[in-house]
């Protein structure tokens, strides 16, 4: 039996935004490589918040995302000059988002459903996100990992969401196309789904999400529509 839930959180990168919309630029820049590259980028992003996570070494995220730029173009062996990475970093900045999501989210909105974003990214980069998948009004709070300086899964990071919304975490719906990710917030406390959308195996560490999805669509499962009150006759 799921707890009644009164609001959501969404991932932003894989989850609201798709990362590896980059891949297009990234082929036009280096055929042959761009699915790669776009592949390598995003795994060392996420392999740099866990260091220096657990090193106590904070940068922000923007910072370890042209990090990650950097080290994928040297492992792959690729020119990557200042005006590449420039247009790269640029495309990152403004990622495609999923088809699905605005529909979801504007739906969200006519349930009566708070929606917002917790996110590794730097707050910056998630308001030039949201501004342009055309998301603004859509999405409250946009929480960055920023003011803790601890990247999820630290339970520091995840701790963001009941103390913003005044909820305990059961009864926050945490979304997340991230395997690890949806498995952290269940850690935590949240309910949470895990939008499955590349049909990945579930992560071997003995915990599942809440649910488990193919498309944002599913989030709407969690909070159905209440009938109408029939009137007495």
């Amino acid at each position: 039996m799921v707890t009644k839930l009164k609001a959501v959180l969404f991932d932003a990168y894989g989850t609201l935004f798709d990362v590896y919309s980059v891949a297009l630029l990234a082929e036009q820049l280096f055929p042959g490589h761009g699915e790669k590259l776009a592949h390598l980028w995003r795994d060392k992003q996420i392999d740099y918040t866990r260091l220096l996570t657990l090193a106590g070494r904070y940068q922000p995220f923007w910072a370890l995302t042209r990090a990650g730029l950097r080290w994928a173009a040297l492992r792959l062996n690729l020119a990557l000059d200042s005006a590449s990475e420039e247009r790269l970093m640029n495309q990152y900045r403004h990622l495609s988002a999923f088809p699905e999501n605005r529909e979801v989210l504007a739906e969200l909105q006519r349930r009566g459903i708070p929606a917002g974003i917790l996110s590794n990214g730097d707050p910056e980069m998630l308001a030039v996100g949201v501004k342009s998948a055309g998301f603004e009004g859509l999405l409250a709070p946009v929480l960055s990992v920023h003011g803790v300086q601890r990247f999820k899964t630290d339970p520091a990071a995840y701790a963001l969401g009941p103390a913003a919304l005044k909820l305990p975490a059961r009864e926050v719906l945490f979304v997340s196309s991230n395997g690890w990710d949806a498995i952290g917030a269940t850690w935590f406390g949240y309910t949470t789904l895990w939008v499955n959308r590349a049909g990945l195996p579930l992560e071997e560490l003995g915990t599942a999400p809440t649910r488990t999805g193919t498309s944002l669509r599913d989030v709407l499962d969690f909070f159905p529509l209440t009938a109408p009150a029939k009137a007495s006759p």
